[in-house]
């Protein structure tokens, strides 16, 4: 049965090498790659390659002038193919540069295929440096559709922290600072070395989309944990009081811009009922509405609730404000944690204003409405 695995990363180098040794240590593997750089003539160009060198070339028309669309399109059909042949043991699809893993596996296993890995490859001494990239996609020519308004920093952040394995590239460049960040910035994550690592087998082990779209759920999304070392920290920050929408909104730029990751989930007293995801990377901050607490719903409504969720709001129940909270982590070499500490601390409510209950904080001037698109 043919086995899908999928390779990411801006990366390049780094994971041209993972899906190289993948070729050559799995017998009968094969790698497609659609590139998506050539979209602006209007066609995807994709290449099935093995061990020896390309097999196949072909092109794909652009859907809805987006190449992702058509690389959605045209991927399914070539891995049918491929597990119809019978002959190949391995399909490795490797994403383009600019390419998420979570969409890309979601297409692959909706489809029905037997997805066994999700690897992003990552160059230890290129990770600051890109977290730390604030610049468009489409200014470094690595839009995904004309619509395209990531950033080269949020964009890695997500590939890096969506798979479970990182097939990380030997570099003379990395320190110990660089491999402390790599490290904290997902602890969960197998690190395989590209050198001399079992690369092979991390790709055959098994993936489980739905566990992975749950970990990275705003409400029940698996944290870094307290850390420290060589040079690199990552804060946790958890707090029961609400954020005076105000006094954060005016912090915002300092708060961002005090680490090179942040990420997690927070509330705000004129919307106490509606759990806000925290995302930013690179200066750049996405703020989104992830839908209600779980504190906020009728008992009737659980029962529609995943129960990683409900598992999530249990382990983190308070009596009087059940699952709200502010749960907000913070990694990056140089931490001012005190400062970062005070600045946060800062912005919640005062005693009086704590004390003055849910229905004067909805009165709160409310801050966030033009960020949150309302």
């Amino acid at each position: 049965m043919l086995s899908v695995a999928i390779v990411g990363g801006l990366h390049a180098d780094a994971r041209r090498a993972a899906v190289d040794r993948l070729l050559t240590d799995v017998p009968g593997a094969v790698a497609l790659h659609h590139d998506l750089a050539t979209a602006v003539q209007g066609t995807v160009v994709r290449t099935i390659r093995d061990s020896g060198g390309p097999v196949s070339t072909g092109e794909a028309p652009l859907v809805n002038d987006c190449a992702c669309c058509a690389l959605r399109e045209d991927l399914v059909p070539e891995l049918e193919r491929l597990a119809e042949d019978g002959t190949t043991r391995l399909a490795v699809v490797e994403l383009w540069e600019s390419v998420e893993p979570k969409a890309m596996a979601e297409v692959v296993a909706g489809a029905g295929l037997r997805l066994t890995c999700v690897i992003t490859a990552v160059d230890p001494a290129l990770v600051l440096p890109y977290l730390g990239n604030g610049d468009d996609l489409a200014e470094a020519g690595l839009a995904a559709a004309a619509t395209d308004q990531r950033t080269i920093a949020d964009t890695f952040a997500r590939q890096l922290e969506y798979a479970p394995v990182l097939a990380v590239a030997e570099s003379d460049e990395a320190d110990d600072e660089d491999r402390a960040l790599l490290a904290q910035l997902h602890p969960t994550a197998r690190q395989v070395p590209l050198g001399h690592g079992d690369l092979a087998g991390a790709a055959l082990a098994g993936f489980d989309v739905e566990a992975a779209a749950a970990a990275q759920h705003p409400a029940c999304a698996l944290l870094p944990a307290e850390a420290d070392e060589c040079g690199v920290s990552t804060l946790v920050w958890h707090r029961r009081r609400p954020f005076h929408p105000e006094r954060l909104y005016a912090a915002l730029e300092d708060v961002t811009c005090a680490a090179a990751r942040s990420r997690g989930r927070f509330w705000l007293a004129d919307r106490p009922d509606t759990l806000l995801h925290w995302d930013a990377a690179g200066g750049a901050l996405c703020v989104e509405n992830a839908g209600p607490w779980l504190a906020s719903l009728p008992d009737a409504a659980w029962e529609m609730v995943p129960p990683v969720r409900r598992a999530a709001a249990a382990l983190d129940w308070d009596p009087e404000h059940g699952d709200c909270c502010q749960h907000l982590v913070f990694t990056s070499p140089g931490l001012d944690r005190d400062g970062l500490e005070r600045l946060l601390e800062s912005c919640l409510l005062t005693d009086a204003e704590y004390a003055a209950g849910r229905t004067a904080w909805k009165q709160l001037p409310p801050a966030f409405d033009t960020l949150l698109e309302i």
